[in-house]
């Protein structure tokens, strides 16, 4: 799988893309990421992406001609269409279930937002998928990007050594709860003990255990609307 990030502050994904399972998957080439930066493309003598909103308000919003160049100078990188993604708050709720279908793509393009947002012009006429991972507003849809490249990662076969692990992951169940509380030794510490069912070599006990345990906790933990 490729994904081409387009973002304004590429040096952000540094760390991110050479640490851990990540950099692994990079290193077998299980997974491409490649890094666009929209200043390349504008057009204005001073390099300017944004400007200031028509009808007032405060902050700047980011102009159609460098983010929509840079997208279609960068579906063209690749023989293999890109699908759209713009991170946003605006946008529909991301979930496990929409990883999922994200992952089967061959291609993915994430387009960062700053400042006050896109100008709506950028989405009438690139027509991305918007995205949103959560309702709360960060300096930059960066960190949403890097969200969506973990959670597709992890699906990608071979990336994690163990695909049950993925498959057995919070979300990614039939019934789509939480993970149930996992234990390993000792067995025993500050006087707080490892379940006796998981100590009891019985699987069918533990994997009734496990559901429950999984079905209580979402229940506490998420309202109605999961």
């Amino acid at each position: 799988m490729r994904l081409d990030v387009i973002t304004l502050f590429p040096d952000l994904f540094s760390g991110f893309l050479s640490e851990s399972i990540l950099a692994k998957a990079i290193g077998r080439k299980q997974l491409e990421i490649q890094l666009h930066n929209p200043r390349l493309w504008t057009e204005d003598k001073h390099g300017r992406v944004d400007d200031r909103p028509y009808g007032g308000g405060p902050g700047m919003v980011l102009a159609t001609q460098p983010i929509i160049e840079c997208v279609e100078a960068v579906q063209k990188m690749d023989s293999r269409p890109g699908r759209l993604l713009l991170l946003t708050p605006a946008g529909q709720r991301l979930t496990q279930t929409r990883i999922e279908k994200l992952a089967q793509d061959q291609r993915l393009i994430l387009i960062c937002g700053r400042y006050e947002g896109f100008d709506q012009r950028i989405i009438d006429i690139l027509q991305p998928d918007e995205l949103s991972i959560g309702d709360f507003v960060l300096n930059g849809g960066e960190v949403a990007a890097m969200v969506v490249i973990e959670a597709v990662m992890r699906l990608i076969p071979g990336v994690l050594g163990d695909d049950a692990s993925a498959r057995e992951d919070s979300f990614s169940q039939e019934d789509r709860g939480l993970e149930f509380p996992q234990y390993t030794r000792p067995a025993s510490y500050r006087g707080r003990d490892v379940p006796d069912v998981l100590l009891s070599g019985n699987h069918a006990a533990i994997e009734q255990w496990r559901k429950e345990q999984s079905r209580q906790r979402t229940e506490a933990r998420r309202t109605t609307e999961m």
